[in-house]
């Protein structure tokens, strides 16, 4: 391993991890990517795509084809606990909580990479995509044109992952994470002293049957081999403890697989809620709103991943996909490409995604820089 390299990109990750930028509002980590690709040499730089993305790109004479790399770039709103750590957040409630920071570098290293490898020729275009975290930053930077002004054949993408080992690459067959899906569950009734509940339509005691009941829409309405989740996460209502409230909120997310899955658990929310609002005397209205969609990889292009995966980093096939969710994936739905796992180690002592404890293992950088630059290379060969 070439130790000058991995020490400037553990250096640039740390920067990053040091000054998170939440998402919406990654203006100081989009000026620093822009920084540092002109230091490096990359010229072909446009900023402020669909939010505070960049989109750079390599140029080579000899070749037409063209490949799309992405590194996402947005923090999370969590307050890090890491006190030993001297790159720790300086920004109040704010950190780099998913290792967006070591993705981000991860690219930079690659753009680097692939400037002094002589090799290939045709276009890479380099995506610092904004907004992951729930910001709808893939969507944005769709409909602001991404793959009309900067038309890719095919994209590449990654993400660190806690628990498999340090620097070992996952390749999925075809989904790789899941789609998800926001909802809210809204019981209208009739306030009333809590020491006459005769009087009221209660809204709470709806709300406490369907947060039981909506756990039957995965064990009862769903193949148990398609993968679903239905987790309710709060509960908005009562404005003092001797009142029946009129109305009551519950709010959560839906995971899955497989579009009959998705289906499924939308229509089993409506019917739950609205069969429990009957039976209650109440009234329910469902909130749904889409997130991601799966995010599965294309044939041609996982072949391509393994390939370059082998060839930098052991690889795995047999890994499971996850039930958590990808911006990536509507990408995905754009262009055919492929999106891997890289092992960033040991998942236990609060080293897990969106912990307060968690911290981005800097070891990954080289393998990760490595991969994106093959892969890119791969793809330009054919």
């Amino acid at each position: 391993m070439d130790t000058a390299f991995a020490e400037t990109l553990t250096g640039w990750r740390r920067h990053l991890h040091a000054h998170p930028g939440l998402t919406l509002q990654e203006s100081a980590t989009a000026a620093f990517v822009a920084e540092k690709l002109r230091e490096i040499g990359v010229t072909e730089i446009t900023t402020d795509f669909g939010g505070h993305g960049v989109v750079a790109t390599l140029r080579r004479a000899g070749g037409n084809r063209s490949v799309g790399l992405r590194g996402d770039m947005d923090a999370l709103p969590i307050q890090e606990v890491n006190e030993d750590l001297p790159y720790r957040s300086t920004v109040p409630g704010v950190m780099h909580a998913c290792g967006h920071d070591g993705h981000t570098t991860a690219l930079l290293g690659a753009a680097k990479l692939l400037l002094a490898d002589q090799g290939w020729s045709g276009t890479v275009h380099l995506v610092f995509q904004p907004a992951e975290e729930g910001g709808g930053g893939a969507r944005s930077m769709i409909a602001e044109g991404l793959f009309q002004r900067f038309p890719m054949d095919r994209i590449f993408g990654w993400h660190n992952w806690p628990g498999l080992p340090v620097g070992t690459i996952a390749v999925h067959d075809k989904a790789v994470m899941a789609a998800g899906a926001r909802f809210d569950i809204t019981f209208d009734g009739h306030a009333a002293h809590a020491a006459l509940p005769h009087l009221s339509r209660d809204p709470m005691v709806a709300a406490g049957h369907c947060i039981v009941a909506l756990q039957s829409i995965v064990g009862r309405n769903l193949d148990p081999l398609a993968g679903g989740v239905v987790s309710v996460t709060m509960v908005q209502g009562g404005e003092a403890q001797n009142q029946i409230p009129a109305r009551v909120v519950l709010k959560g997310t839906a995971r899955w697989l497989a579009d009959s899955a998705g289906e499924a658990i939308r229509e089993g929310l409506h019917r739950v809620a609205k069969g429990i609002a009957a039976t209650c005397a109440v009234t329910a209205e469902v909130g749904w709103r889409q997130g991601v969609e799966v995010t599965a990889n294309s044939p041609a292009e996982r072949e391509l991943a393994a390939a370059a995966a082998t060839a930098v980093a052991p690889t795995r096939r047999d890994v499971p996909p996850a039930m958590t969710g990808e911006d990536f994936s509507w990408f995905l739905k754009e262009v055919p490409g492929a999106f891997v796992w890289i092992g960033n180690g040991p998942a236990e002592g609060g080293r897990e995604l969106h912990n307060p404890h968690y911290d981005f293992n800097d070891a990954v950088l080289p393998t990760a820089s490595g991969f994106l630059a093959e892969v890119a290379k791969r793809a330009l060969g054919g």
